[in-house]
């Protein structure tokens, strides 16, 4: 297992986790609380206007990175109006403080890892709380996340897979490889050639995006490189793979943004942000495997 210390680099950290916050907050965003293992723990929710509780909702939670907080990262990962046209429920939960910066801990508790924070423990609490407020479809909860935030993603398709329908890394890395999903995975990957902070193609800390794919192929018995697509829009080059189809009909996904860095990338891939690749793939799938 990876040690998390690693993300004490802060400085490199938080420098690239703090991108495009020039936006507003919106103002359906509300920030609630509950306490978790003494600790009160924080959560940013979006509910769309047509919400019913007559009819059950997918539920994306979006995980923002080491340093981060939930009102800062809403504003440039911006899924807001997405939730809003699609009709799901979006949550951004909110890190504990690990030596002053908010982070995530993806992992079980080892003498390697060097945060003590349950954050595992939390997420299945605050999907328990979120399924008590709100009228969700418990097969179609997905988890997202940027940097740290893509590690907590990988975590949770680890440790907490039965909460979980399909996950989706930005610029993140997988540090857990012990345990397995109970079910078949779907996994999006987006990231840049150029991350300082995570490379793409690994170091001695973190896996590499090609090891990470190939991971969740033969965890979910893909064999083939099923489309392939490159791209050239305003001058950033895109080169997307789509490996398919393995159990259960899923499928793993990967934007290769050449020349990218260490960021939530702003995308325009054939009409689609970031957020709209993101539910476009998480959308394909419940708990259970491909919708048909």
């Amino acid at each position: 297992m990876k040690k998390i210390i690693i993300f004490m680099l802060a400085a490199a950290l938080i420098s690239g986790c703090k991108k495009n916050q020039d936006k507003k907050q919106n103002l359906n965003q509300n920030i609630q609380s509950f306490e978790h293992n003494g600790i009160e723990r924080e959560y940013l929710t979006f509910v769309p206007s047509t919400y019913s509780d007559s009819s059950s909702v997918p539920l994306v939670l979006n995980f923002h990175g080491f340093g981060g907080n939930i009102t800062e990262y809403s504003s440039y990962a911006s899924m807001e109006a997405l939730a809003e046209l699609e009709n799901f429920i979006l949550v951004y939960p909110q890190g504990t403080q690990m030596n002053g910066y908010p982070h995530w801990n993806p992992s079980l508790p080892s003498t390697n890892n060097k945060s003590s924070a349950d954050d595992l423990g939390f997420i299945d609490a605050l999907i328990q709380k979120l399924a008590l407020d709100y009228s969700l479809d418990l097969t179609r909860v997905y988890a997202c996340g940027y940097s740290n935030g893509g590690m907590m993603s990988y975590g949770i398709a680890h440790h907490k897979s039965d909460l979980i329908a399909a996950v989706a890394s930005i610029s993140g890395a997988m540090l857990d490889e012990e345990t397995s999903p109970t079910h078949p995975m779907p996994v999006l990957i987006i990231h840049g050639t150029s991350d300082n902070v995570i490379p793409y193609n690994g170091n001695g800390d973190y896996n590499s995006v090609g090891a990470t794919v190939n991971y969740w192929k033969n965890f979910n018995n893909i064999d083939s490189l099923t489309n392939t697509n490159n791209i050239l829009n305003g001058g950033v080059s895109i080169q997307y793979e789509s490996y398919g189809v393995g159990n259960n009909g899923v499928s793993v996904e990967l934007y290769k943004i050449n020349q990218g860095s260490h960021e939530w990338f702003n995308l325009n891939y054939e009409g689609q942000n970031t957020g709209e690749l993101i539910w476009s793939f998480f959308s394909k799938y419940n708990i259970d495997g491909l919708v048909e």
